[in-house]
């Protein structure tokens, strides 16, 4: 199953993706929220190859996922790829330079079923498609106004 979306952020590309490559703040969000987080690779330097295992609770169970950066481009691109037992999933971070302080930030995941139940789980996603994709837009917007309030509070600075 496929999930995209679009959002133009009012701020400079370099700030979007030191915002967005700023690994220490996710984690910390991450915990903020409940999530259980560590990292699993040796690197010193942010780049492909870093990884990370998490532990949370969702409806009801523990779940584990695997998550790893695949790709990190300066130039406005970054890549993920997530594993559970039950799921895959791919992400792909694009940002494009509309004007001197406005970035278009483009996400597309695709998420894959490893088990009879997460394929069961994703069918009754595409049944709801419209109310799925509503709220995936809904955080990515979300996620863009943090970026700029981040960006106006930083200028101010």
């Amino acid at each position: 199953m496929r999930f995209n979306a679009k959002q133009d952020i009012e701020a400079p590309l370099e700030f979007v993706q030191q915002s967005l490559s700023d690994f220490e703040a996710w984690e910390r969000a991450a915990m903020r929220r409940g999530v259980e987080v560590s990292r699993t690779d040796k690197l010193r330097q942010s780049g492909p190859g870093m990884s990370w295992l998490s532990h949370f609770s969702y409806r009801g169970k523990q779940r584990t996922v695997t998550i790893e950066l695949t790709g990190l481009d300066p130039v406005g691109h970054l890549a993920f790829s997530g594993s559970s037992a039950s799921v895959g999933a791919e992400v792909a971070i694009d940002l494009l330079e509309m004007a001197a302080r406005r970035t278009r930030l483009q996400i597309l995941m695709e998420v894959k079923p490893k088990t009879l139940g997460a394929r069961l789980f994703l069918q009754s996603l595409r049944l709801a498609r419209a109310r799925v994709d509503k709220n995936f837009d809904l955080r990515i917007a979300q996620l863009a106004a943090d970026i700029e309030a981040k960006y106006r509070t930083s200028r101010r600075a």
